[in-house]
């Protein structure tokens, strides 16, 4: 139900009984008195090494145990790639703590034991062709002391006790919404509460592909570029201060809404900046766009060349307008330049489509009262300071600049 629910997200599904331990020729000689519901009958070093790789963004081949011989070979291992969220699921998963600590939340679904043995009973004839009396004698004598033993007591680490399992619709739906929470939120938003990152979905994450591909025709960087860069703005818009508005609808009724901040202005940092004032026009019809000018080469970025911005700058709430923050310098230095017109910071949203991580530290630590809304937070830098994997030159990219041209400036923080 919960990968249901998450159907915009990559979930994948590891469950501990796959790595039940390959049986020898001696253990199956007497089958019926091995312990299957023990910790130890558990591969659990090489759980947590798979775990670590899919946490890691590796790929894994996970086996698929097969209970009617007791192997772990008959099938052909299953490729589970890394995602926004993995699941693990077992009955014995909270015993070790080496594998407790892997996770962000622990649920205990908390069944009753007559609930559990019938359906153990419904499972083990129907699909693994025991008998009720096999069935019977094997929960008396290993699963039932097991889990009083070894599963009741790890009760105590769950964050979350569901009872009624998959028919809790509440908590399910509960854990969904938080996991949604998490999925939106980069580290670095919870170090820096001004800090904002659209949440991903499968249509962003496919349009950052596009414009991230070398290959790409410029018509169709283009198309992308400006549909995420209407993203950014629409959420940025989101930030304003509003007040409350009653209006009269056709029907005659009375609807309570909120009117939008009137006094605003962008900024745009020459020139890939100049790429996102479109979806701005689009979304305030007449508002009014200043431009700021900073050279990178040679002085990293802090040498201001030009700037023409309204008169009452200061008066108004300012959407400073840059496709990529990189080292954050040229950045500070236009945030710096706008405040010293006397626009207070509180009042700055800096919208842009990528971030470095050392971009958003300079800009976050320096202006702690501005916003910052981006679509998705970059590995790093290069030794160039080059943002990595990055999307390459924007404004080249964007307004088909050819590599020969060289520019002299270039919007990049």
């Amino acid at each position: 139900m919960i990968i249901q629910q998450l159907h915009d997200q990559r979930v994948v599904l590891v469950n501990q009984d796959s790595f039940y331990h390959h049986l020898n020729e001696e253990e199956l000689a007497r089958v019926y008195e091995y312990n299957f519901d023990h910790p130890d009958a558990f591969d659990t070093e090489q759980l947590l090494c798979s775990m670590d790789k899919l946490k890691n963004g590796q790929a894994v081949d996970v086996p698929i145990y097969d209970f009617m011989s007791h192997k772990n070979n008959v099938y052909p291992a299953r490729r589970v790639n890394p995602s926004d969220v993995i699941i693990l699921e077992g009955i014995l998963i909270f015993h070790d703590p080496r594998v407790r600590e892997l996770m962000n939340m622990k649920i205990f679904v908390d069944t009753d034991a007559d609930v559990r043995l019938a359906r153990r009973i419904r499972r083990d004839t129907a699909e693994r062709g025991r008998d009720i009396g096999t069935v019977l004698d094997q929960y008396s004598k290993f699963v039932k002391p097991a889990f009083d033993d070894f599963i009741l007591p790890t009760k105590k680490y769950a964050d979350i006790i569901i009872p009624r399992g998959g028919d809790n619709h509440v908590a399910i739906d509960l854990i969904v919404q938080h996991i949604r929470t998490k999925l939106g939120q980069h580290n670095l938003c919870k170090i820096y509460p001004n800090l904002y990152v659209i949440q991903s979905t499968f249509q962003i994450r496919g349009m950052h592909t596009l414009i991230r591909d070398s290959q790409i025709t410029k018509h169709d960087f283009i198309f992308y570029a400006d549909r995420l860069i209407r993203l950014v703005v629409e959420h940025g818009l989101g930030h304003l201060p509003f007040t409350e508005k009653q209006v009269v609808t056709p029907t005659g009724s009375v609807y309570t809404g909120v009117d939008f901040c009137k006094r605003l202005c962008g900024v745009s940092v020459i020139r890939s900046g100049e790429s996102m004032e479109n979806a701005l026009r689009a979304c305030c019809k007449g508002i009014k766009i200043g431009k700021i000018l900073i050279h990178r080469e040679g002085d990293n970025g802090q040498n201001l060349i030009y700037e023409k911005l309204p008169k009452d700058i200061a008066e108004r709430h300012v959407l400073l307008l840059d496709p990529i923050l990189g080292t954050g310098n040229s950045a500070v230095q236009a945030i710096y330049l706008l405040i010293r017109k006397g626009v207070p910071e509180s009042n700055i949203i800096f919208l842009n489509l990528i971030s470095a991580p050392q971009g958003v530290h300079v800009v976050c630590r320096t202006f702690p009262r501005l916003k910052i809304v981006t679509s998705e937070i970059e590995v790093g830098l290069n030794k160039d300071y080059r943002v990595i994997p990055g999307i390459g030159e924007f404004g080249d990219r964007y307004f088909g600049t050819d590599e020969d041209d060289q520019p002299v400036v270039t919007s990049s923080s």
